[in-house]
């Protein structure tokens, strides 16, 4: 089942269908570097019907089949940051009205559709209320079939009539809202730690040094340009891992506890130019957003997993990242792009004259293999998985993070180099 994306400008009753043929074509409106909303707790307001749909003290169930109490936090899973939940809804499409699935505070909801059975011309949009971020489903769905999440707290779902007369069935069953600044503060951390220690370490070494990407912009706008090319990754509706572009071809590299499969990839959302607009906090640029595609190489010991994208031409503008072939060595100074507990990117180490503790502790350091990791003590949250560790000297990545603890670590670049030459 591929998947097909154009760009168009104008507002959402402009959209017109452009791929055909595909399995599940979606087609998606411009709004690259407009403000989407702030990262800043949202003022009180009653709840929508929908948002109101699970009963306290009910149980939900995770994405990955686990049962909570709702209102719990959330635990842990397999080292990714949960970022969000699961509300069950049970919504039948029709044609008279749009369906609008609400949660205030929500940075983002995403809408699950149990079945798509669509007629001759007939189509599906998820937008946001204002038109600016939409996409087309025109085409019959698979059952268990999401939908591109909307940043912000509403979703807008309408059903389009054909030509000709048909008997659509359309049904939402569950929607992800992704979880307010004051939720995720609540979430435990989700970074892994190496084998021996106890899960309990903090990856805050220290004061937290890591400020936003936007702050890098004239202070440093060399590491400003290199996260360009770091990406924010949504699996599975709730999940968070970091990802990033490895060399000029449809490449993208991030841990193998992140995830390992195509089918795994397919269904998650790679959020380019996800930043604040201005150093400091507040409004976040509209993110860029598509999907993962294949899966090229994955290894748990070495904590990786290459895969591709689909619509590669929307991301090709934020530039790569190359590898460093030479070892590192202890006292190297560094700094780390990433999306810690779901933030816009965020930049640790580098910005000042001298990277202070953001620097190479131990090159020979034990992760899942002896010598096979990189430890430093640049700060990292859950969320971080997946990060490139980028040399301040040559601006090339020397580690992929993947361990918590202070020391921190990431698996070492010149060993991932030689084992994924022939695929970049």
């Amino acid at each position: 089942m591929q998947r097909r994306v154009s760009i168009l400008v104008g507002t959402l009753a402009a959209l017109t269908l452009v791929a055909a043929g595909a399995a599940l074509a979606w087609t998606a409106l411009s709004g690259e570097g407009r403000s989407v909303g702030t990262w800043h707790d949202a003022p009180a307001v009653a709840q929508s019907p929908v948002a109101a749909q699970r009963p306290a003290g009910q149980p939900v169930r995770d994405t990955h089949g686990a049962t909570a109490p709702a209102g719990a936090p959330p635990s842990a899973v397999g080292g990714q940051q949960q970022v969000g939940d699961l509300v069950r809804v049970n919504r039948r499409l029709g044609y008279a009205a749009a369906e609008t699935f609400r949660f205030p505070g929500a940075t983002y909801v995403k809408v699950h559709f149990s079945r798509m059975h669509l007629g001759p011309g007939e189509h599906v949009d998820v937008a946001s209320p204002d038109g600016a971020e939409a996409y087309r489903y025109d085409a019959p769905g698979a059952a268990g079939t999401w939908a591109m999440s909307i940043t912000g707290d509403t979703a807008v779902v309408r059903l389009y009539r054909g030509s000709r007369s048909s008997r659509p069935a359309v049904t939402v069953d569950r929607v992800a809202r992704g979880f307010s600044a004051a939720e995720q503060r609540l979430v435990p951390e989700a970074q892994l730690t190496r084998p021996g220690t106890t899960g309990r370490e903090e990856s805050v070494c220290g004061l937290d040094d890591s400020t936003e990407a936007a702050c890098y912009r004239s202070a440093n706008p060399v590491a400003y340009a290199r996260s360009r090319a770091v990406a924010r990754l949504l699996i599975n509706g709730t999940q968070l891992c970091t990802g990033w572009r490895v060399g000029a071809k449809n490449r993208m590299l991030t841990n193998n506890h992140c995830f390992t499969s195509s089918r795994e990839a397919y269904g998650t959302e790679v959020w380019f130019n996800y930043e604040c607009a201005r150093c400091g906090g507040g409004a976040a640029l509209r993110p860029v957003k598509v999907w993962g595609d294949r899966v090229l190489s994955t290894n748990r010991t070495y904590d990786y997993t290459l895969f591709t994208v689909d619509d590669f031409s929307r991301v090709q503008k934020f530039g790569y990242l190359a590898f460093e072939t030479a070892r590192p060595v202890k006292g190297q100074e560094l700094y780390i792009p990433q999306h810690p507990a779901g933030e816009p990117t965020r930049i640790t180490g580098g910005l000042k004259e001298r990277a202070g503790t953001c620097a190479v502790a131990d090159p020979t350091y034990d992760g899942y293999a002896k010598d096979s990791d990189v430890a430093y003590y640049c700060d990292t949250e859950g969320g971080s998985s997946g990060s490139p560790v980028i040399s301040r000297a040559t601006n090339r990545v020397v580690a992929l993070h993947h361990f918590g603890g202070c020391p921190n670590s990431g698996v070492r670049a010149d060993l991932l180099a030689a084992r994924l030459r022939g695929l970049l």
